[in-house]
């Protein structure tokens, strides 16, 4: 080969890209133009986007109220969690709140059976403590109506109510008592490990 050849054969190929390149761009990315809007097009759009935006911004003062009545209205419901730094703190606190009810009642509360937490929803938990004892009917009925009246958030997850004395009028009651705790309490399921 000469270079002669050489530079035809390099102009060949260069002349062949070329053309490819502007067939490329003239042929098949011809539909793919951007195309440009008319001025007369553009302001009533304009003049669309900024009403909608207006109406949006009006909404703003509405929409903050409303989030701080409703931070407001939470803050005054978790008042009522019980706070520990552990969920055994938490039972324990559970616990003695049983157990100063049932007191100020005439009602004796020594242990407790069964003491759980578990997940309540997606922020909260809810610690659970069983106890049982005898009292009078109406003792009970007291006894309870002190738990409503507490100020933590309480329920009772199990009543179990029997006769133990119909004489002296007495029953024996197994009583679960569930109180609502933060989230970090509840201890994390551990799932099947892969091998």
């Amino acid at each position: 080969m000469t270079t002669g050849t050489l530079d035809r054969r390099t102009l060949l190929i260069l002349a062949a890209g070329v053309l490819f390149v502007l067939v490329l761009r003239f042929v098949v990315m011809a539909d793919k133009r951007p195309e440009a809007v008319a001025a007369y097009d553009s302001v009533p759009l304009a003049e669309q986007r900024l009403a909608s935006l207006r109406q949006t911004l009006a909404t703003v003062p509405g929409k903050e109220k409303a989030f701080t009545q409703a931070a407001a209205q939470l803050a005054t419901r978790e008042k009522g969690m019980i706070l520990a730094d552990t969920a055994a703190q938490a039972q324990a606190q559970l616990l003695e709140i049983i157990r100063r009810a049932a007191k100020d009642e005439g009602i004796d509360v020594r242990g407790a059976e069964e003491m759980r937490v578990r997940p309540l929803a997606d922020d909260y938990g809810e610690v659970v403590v069983a106890v049982s004892f005898t009292c009078r009917i109406e003792q009970f009925v007291n006894f309870m109506t002190a738990l409503a009246n507490r100020p933590e958030l309480l329920a009772t997850s199990d009543i179990r109510v029997a006769t133990a004395n119909p004489k002296e009028k007495t029953v024996s009651v197994r009583l679960g008592l569930s109180g609502v705790v933060p989230r970090k309490l509840v201890p994390l399921k551990k799932g099947p490990t892969a091998l």
